[in-house]
């Protein structure tokens, strides 16, 4: 079975190598263009941890660190098992390039629908949780919320249409801030003589049987929500300079370096100072104001944090029209996608997610928390499909040290199981009943848009060479309402194309006159051509021309509509639409190939 194979053509001039190359990532560049979105989760992964194990009490509390270590684990896992997956796959695409080459199609379909939904989601709930931290600072703005929440998605669209190494030199000054602000709390913390508040839950610490597993699972799950993002930089790898996958990989490690860093060290701190929910005010503003104080150090590390939450929607910016990208030249998204401006703009999946994340965001009325329950579902699907795929890439392999490698991947691909089951599971009522409906629905779309495709293939019969090309009889049909400059600009062009020209003016019931003046203008004019007169009872306007066409005797036949274009936009308001009408109707009915002519009118043919 033939299928389409190739993309549409890339869209504007290409650049020389070494101009294109400008506009791609360093590995700093990387980490501020695809890693913005991690990196911000420390202000919501710990807090997402300890609101779940309150619960428990003081007990509960005491698991926090264990609970973090676990995730920090399961980021190491991540991190290296992301960092193969580049070496293995520079050409991008991450869990949806290992699930095709080690799954099939279908797998690999839900490995980029579960891709396709969190960066969506991403984008809205990091605007909404950057605009929530502002509100929550200036609580007159609260009615603006979803307008605050466009206008913030309206700055990121606009820098990443500049292109990704753009945006990433944009992102690059808040992102040092941010995480120079997060290490400054964890040093300042930890260098504390003493907590700021005696720890009263340390002798129930390590009590399991009253915290129980289920709650310990629950709490993971919630608290896995930091690690989205991390799938992001294997994604984007043909966003790199060269060395692609070498600079791809140190921004992996980087990242997770840095991640695991700053969520062990918050962990550390919640602790050391008995940090517990309080109403109104978050876990990481609590940790901040117990390591430095309600000083200006403070209010940097607070507003840092709004902004990168804000911006953290970028590296959804950077991923998807990558990923989108790799889908439509697999056929499995229209081929508009695969289309790149200059300076690697991919600016129809931007449009897209962009476009997206506003519905999202005014369906919420920009409310964080109305979101949050459909984040990181989709992700551990991703994760759990790439884990599984890299334990065969190992098996089949076979190289020195696969087993050890295998093992850890297929320990991660069980972890992150466990995680998507249980996020699923504790958050369906919350609204992720949307994602697990979504996932299989947008799988259902891919797969048949690359049914459409495949048909469209095999009509083409692509894959076989066709026979010489060898000219043909063919007639020229215009449609002419009166005898002027258009027609004249028409005919002499229809004159140029085939072999016989005819013109054609379709008369209405009651017309009469008028058919019968425009016969004499035409004798008057006597243009050479063959002029035919139709007329129908029902005034259509389409189905005398389409009538006449199904019984010409040429194989080959040109339908030429001449319009006039205005001068401006405003006057195609005047115009009857008789070209369009005809045009769709002769696409639809017929096999005649539709040409329509456009003759200026403004000043120069005045």
């Amino acid at each position: 079975m033939s299928t389409l194979t190739a993309p549409a053509p890339a869209s504007g001039p290409k650049e020389p190598p070494d101009s294109s190359e400008r506009h791609r990532l360093s590995v700093a560049g990387g980490l501020a263009a695809l890693s913005l979105d991690a990196l911000a989760s420390v202000a919501y992964g710990p807090e997402a941890i300890v609101l779940v194990l309150a619960l428990a009490g003081g007990a509960g509390m005491g698991f926090t660190m264990p609970v973090t270590l676990a995730i920090a684990l399961l980021l190491a896992v991540l991190t290296l098992s992301y960092r193969q997956v580049i070496a293995a796959f520079p050409g991008g695409g991450g869990a949806y390039g290992v699930a095709k080459t080690y799954f099939g199609r279908r797998t690999s379909l839900v490995a980029a629908a579960s891709l396709l939904i969190d960066y969506v989601l991403n984008v809205a709930v990091s605007v909404a949780a950057g605009v929530a931290a502002l509100t929550s600072a200036v609580p007159a703005l609260l009615p603006y919320t979803v307008w605050l929440c466009l206008a913030v998605l309206a700055l990121v669209t606009a820098v990443n249409l500049r292109g990704i190494a753009h945006s990433a030199r944009a992102f690059i000054g808040p992102a040092v801030v941010y995480v120079g602000a997060i290490l400054l709390v964890v040093v300042a913390g930890l260098l504390r003589s003493a907590p700021a508040v005696p720890p009263a839950h340390v002798a129930q610490a390590h009590n399991l049987e009253t915290v129980g597993v289920l709650l310990l699972l629950r709490a993971f799950a919630n608290g896995c929500a930091a690690l989205t993002g991390v799938e992001a930089i294997a994604n984007a790898v043909p966003s790199f300079r060269r060395p692609r996958a070498r600079r791809a990989q140190r921004a992996e490690v980087a990242l997770g370096a840095l991640l695991g860093a700053m969520l062990v060290g918050v962990a550390a701190l919640i602790g050391k100072f008995s940090i517990t929910p309080v109403p109104g005010v978050t876990v990481l503003a609590q940790v901040t104001k117990a390591s430095l104080g309600d000083g200006p150090l403070f209010y940097v590390v607070q507003l840092s944090t709004v902004v990168l939450l804000a911006l953290a929607a970028n590296t959804s910016f950077g991923g998807l029209p990558v990923l989108a990208r790799l889908l439509a030249e697999d056929n499995n998204l229209p081929h508009v996608f695969a289309l790149q401006a200059d300076r690697q703009v991919h600016r129809y999946g931007i449009a897209f997610l962009s476009a997206a994340s506003a519905v999202l965001l005014v369906a919420a009325g920009g409310a964080m928390n109305a979101l949050v329950p459909l984040f990181a579902i989709g992700v551990f699907v991703g994760f759990t499909i790439s884990q599984a795929g890299m334990v065969r890439h190992w098996a089949g392999s076979r190289p020195a040290g696969w087993r050890w490698r295998a093992a850890l991947n297929g320990s991660g691909a069980l972890l992150t199981l466990v995680a998507a089951l249980v996020v699923t599971a504790s958050k369906f009522g919350e609204g992720g009943w949307l994602v697990a409906v979504a996932l299989p629905l947008i799988v259902a779309a891919m797969s048949w848009v690359n049914r459409c495709y495949a048909r469209i293939g095999r009509r083409l019969e692509l894959g076989r060479t066709p026979a010489p090309p060898r000219p043909r009889r063919s007639l020229v049909v215009v449609p002419v309402q009166t005898v002027n400059r258009l027609a004249c600009e028409a005919l002499t062009a229809a004159l140029s194309l085939g072999d016989r020209v005819v013109a054609v003016h379709i008369a209405q019931p009651g017309e009469e006159r008028e058919a019968r003046r425009f016969a004499e203008d035409w004798e008057r004019w006597h243009p050479d051509v063959e002029l035919v007169q139709l007329a129908d009872e029902r005034r259509r306007l389409d189905q005398p021309l389409v009538g006449y066409l199904a019984n010409v005797p040429e194989p080959h036949v040109f339908v030429l509509i001449a319009e006039v274009e205005p001068e401006h936009a405003w006057e195609r308001m005047l115009q009857n639409q008789r070209g369009a009408v005809l045009a769709r109707a002769l696409r639809r009915r017929t096999d005649a190939v539709v040409c329509r002519m456009r003759m200026r009118v403004g000043p120069a043919t005045a």
